[in-house]
């Protein structure tokens, strides 16, 4: 089965054409892109955020999307550039034991996000037709034969399948957002940053502003898209790469990477705000999927009359279970074709898609079924709870493991003799490296809370403590080793004219 790597330069460019057919034939990969940043993971952060924090919380979601914006642009440049994929380029520069622990790491932030991606089928299964919730999540599996008929119907297909996901979930939003008649000033002032969000009080069903702003942030700027966009970029066909043709190219790429993403941030706003307007304040005491499309199904919880009288009839709630189920199986499609790219790139393995997903989604469902099985005697609310947290704290793993992403792509998209005149600029690069001192601290700063909050019932605090620095020093050190050996390999690799 040919893989995601062996599809590259097989679209075709129009040639003499208008500028309008020349842009919608690089229409697509973007899409793909985007998907990551609407996914359910980002549902259960921006919702519960507004719930929470209201709508200080809207300028964590600008900031993390210009970010993603930039460094999607960092990725498909190198794509474009060098016909690499990150993946590949890092194994190019990284030492053999390097390769397998950014390949480890890697694989983990796919699986993280593979949990938002069961639990949000399975719930959306168990909302709309009422199976089991134990048998929806077994019932993931079988999206394995969506991938099958995937591989089959090509790939440009594959890309208007999923646009069509995402304009379902942007107009559902979209709709119930406008019912709930918001406060736009309120909204405008929001996007305003303020130090509001990296407060660690108030302290709302486990969560502070802090903790909120880092899983939004690891729910938005997705470090496995990385690798994604530095793949599909050189999908399309370029014949002639002189630098003028590669500067036209990578201009419409990241034209469309941009659309597509700025819709993602809309979406990702609506979300937001939906959690602030569409309920009264203070009414939802269960802010998981089961909670908010009880919720929606509830008039007396309608923050106005027009709301209320539409909840009677179910459309809120069933609408808001069919976008859900339409995120999960777009975040199937491309957590897929990234898993693959992954393997691939860093250990040369190829498996068949199909059988690469169940693999995955094996590996990802266990926390899963642990947390549904250790929670039978419990009541709903407490369940629906847990399930929710998960989901949330997965997500920021993924902010934990961004770095391990960005480092390389930042190195290696500003070395002259690989990206010759391409090379990132002074700006750019300062603008990359702050990027991600600021992610990391933060993300470090957070640590030991959050440990704290999933092993409270597990272990001694002390002994989180210690292991929270444990693994902070690890980190620290791995990224160190990582810059090293990086400009250590690129220097050698130039010397030896390999």
């Amino acid at each position: 089965m040919n893989s995601l790597i062996d599809k590259s330069a097989t679209i075709k460019i129009p040639k003499n054409a208008s500028k309008l057919r020349i842009f919608l034939a690089y229409i697509g990969p973007g899409a793909l892109v985007a998907v990551g940043y609407m996914d359910p993971g980002n549902w259960s952060t921006s919702i519960t955020g507004g719930q929470y924090f209201k709508y200080p919380l809207l300028s964590i979601i600008l900031i993390s999307s210009l970010l993603a914006m930039f460094l999607q642009a960092l990725a498909a440049k190198l794509g474009v550039v060098t016909n690499l994929d990150l993946a590949q380029a890092t194994k190019k520069y990284t030492n053999r034991f390097l390769c397998i622990i950014m390949w480890i790491i890697a694989e983990l932030a796919i699986m993280a996000t593979d949990i938002a991606e069961i639990l949000g089928a399975a719930i959306s299964l168990y909302l709309l037709f009422n199976i089991p919730l134990l048998i929806s999540v077994l019932l993931t599996i079988f999206d394995v034969f969506l991938l099958l008929l995937l591989t089959k119907i090509g790939f440009r297909k594959i890309e208007a399948l999923v646009m069509c996901l995402i304009a379902i979930i942007l107009l559902v939003f979209l709709y119930q957002v406008l019912l709930s008649n918001p406060n736009w000033k309120n909204i405008l002032e929001g996007f305003i940053p303020s130090s509001t969000v990296l407060d660690k009080a108030p302290i709302v069903n486990g969560q502070t502003p802090l903790s909120a702003s880092l899983g939004i942030i690891g729910a938005t700027i997705m470090p496995h898209n990385l690798y994604l966009h530095s793949s599909i970029s050189q999908i399309r066909q370029v014949e002639d790469k002189n630098e003028k043709v590669l500067k036209k190219h990578l201009k419409m790429t990241l034209l469309d990477s941009n659309i597509q993403l700025s819709i993602a941030f809309i979406v990702n706003v609506l979300l937001l705000i939906m959690g602030v307007t569409v309920f009264k304040n203070h009414s939802i005491t269960d802010p998981s999927f089961f909670g908010l499309y009880d919720a929606l199904n509830n008039p007396d919880m309608m923050q106005n009359a027009l709301l209320a009288k539409i909840a009677k009839t179910g459309l809120l709630a069933t609408l808001f279970a069919i976008a859900l189920l339409a995120s999960g199986q777009n975040s199937t499609i491309t957590g897929t074709l990234t898993g693959q790219i992954i393997m691939e790139g860093f250990i040369n393995l190829k498996i068949p898609l199909w059988l690469r997903r169940l693999i995955t989604r094996l590996l990802a469902m266990l926390p899963v079924l642990m947390c549904m099985l250790t929670i039978p005697h419990k009541n709903a609310t407490v369940e629906h709870d847990i399930l929710n947290q998960l989901m949330i704290d997965s997500q920021i793993f993924l902010a934990i493991a961004l770095p391990f992403s960005i480092v390389p792509l930042l190195i290696l998209t500003s070395n002259k003799q690989l990206m010759g005149n391409f090379k990132n600029n002074i700006i750019v690069q300062i603008t990359g490296w702050l990027t991600t001192f600021i992610l990391l601290y933060l993300n470090l700063q957070n640590i030991d809370s959050q440990l704290q909050d999933i092993f409270n019932n597990i272990f001694k605090s002390s002994s989180i403590h210690v292991f929270s620095i444990s693994l902070i020093i690890t980190i620290l050190c791995l990224l160190a080793y990582l810059v090293f050996d990086l400009c250590y390999q690129i220097r050698k690799q130039q010397k030896t004219g390999i």
